[in-house]
């Protein structure tokens, strides 16, 4: 397996696998509208121009992505990891996570966000050296888990 950095042209195979990944979070929240799932190809080409995507292959086919980008100075955002359910549990999330930190190491912390209901990931963050520091009421059925880990 290979983790390096996704150009505009891997767009619609990191589009297929989001939407692929996240119909298990929008089963979890009963909602199928949720941004990973309706972002269009156009949308996700436009974030290249402030995001930082890295990849990771498997024979040539990614199965694994995450985006981030400097949303404020000194924080990095880190967004839409995302793993084939085939290779989960496998640590290619972790490499995901580890390589994006090492490329904004500049940053004093990393900020990410996922959903209450979303024990799975909020277990990985945590491992990661994530913590809870915000819980915000989004709708009734979803409350966003802010997280951040302060680069020491």
């Amino acid at each position: 397996m290979i983790i390096e950095k996704a150009d505009k042209r891997d767009s619609g195979e990191i589009l297929t696998l989001q939407r692929f990944c996240y119909i298990s979070e929008a089963e979890i929240y009963s909602d199928y509208s949720i941004p990973p799932l309706i972002q269009t190809l156009d949308e996700i080409k436009a974030e290249f121009r402030d995001y930082y995507f890295l990849k990771a292959l498997e024979d040539g086919n990614i199965i694994g992505s995450v985006r981030a980008r400097i949303s404020e100075p000194g924080t990095c955002y880190i967004g839409r990891l995302i793993v084939h359910p085939y290779f989960q549990n496998q640590g290619i999330g972790t490499l995901l996570m580890r390589e994006i930190e090492k490329i904004f190491h500049e940053c004093e912390r990393w900020e990410l966000i996922t959903g209450h209901l979303s024990k799975k990931n909020i277990k990985l963050y945590e491992k990661l050296g994530y913590n809870i520091f915000k819980i915000e009421e989004l709708t009734l059925n979803l409350n966003l888990v802010y997280l951040e880990k302060l680069n020491k």
